[in-house]
Formats: structure tokens, sequence, C-alpha cells
């Protein structure tokens, strides 16, 4: 599974590729596949994202987790303090920190 992700360049937030625009919500992401390199190329011309870029992910329960810790940190907040994280009820929020 591939994700697309970037920053928005308005507000600096982590953005996710929904199949028609951009959710601040890692749940809301879709599997680019095989066309993920286009809408990477159409993105960064429209400007809408800084530095858009694809990445590996698994499907969940509750959406796709990206598989990278780096992208993790990036999908669901601190590693230091759960009751910080974008999304404390992730049951693994726990197992990845650093």
């Amino acid at each position: 599974m591939k994700l697309l992700t970037g920053n928005d360049l308005a507000s600096g937030d982590v953005v996710w590729w929904t199949g028609e625009s951009w959710s601040r919500h890692v749940e809301d992401a879709v599997d680019v596949g095989t066309g993920g390199e286009a809408i990477l190329q159409a993105e960064e011309g429209a400007r809408r994202v800084n530095v858009p870029y694809l990445i590996d992910a698994e499907a969940g329960p509750d959406g796709p987790r990206p598989a990278h810790i780096k992208d993790r940190i990036r999908a669901l907040g601190p590693t230091v303090r759960p009751d910080l994280t974008l999304k404390p009820a992730d049951p693994q929020a726990g197992s990845w920190v650093i």
C-alpha cells in the first residue's frame, strides 16, 4: 500500500491524499498504488502542498497506518506523551514509543 503525504502550504500541517483532495487525518488517506507518481507530479505542480512524497503503509481496521516510524509520528503526533497524540485511541500508539 502506498500513501501520498506532504505539508499544507498555508498552515504547515501534515496532510494525506484522499483520492480527491488533502486531509489532516491519516485515516482519510487512500492507497494511490501505481498511480502515485502521477498524482504526486500533478499535486506538486498545483502548489497546494509542500514537498509531497510517497510512503509505504499497511491497511488497518481504522484506516492506513504508515509503515515507517517517521511517518507514524507525522500521522499520529508526539511519542513521548500519548495524551498529546492526534489519535490517542490508537491501540498501538504506545507500542512504538522511542
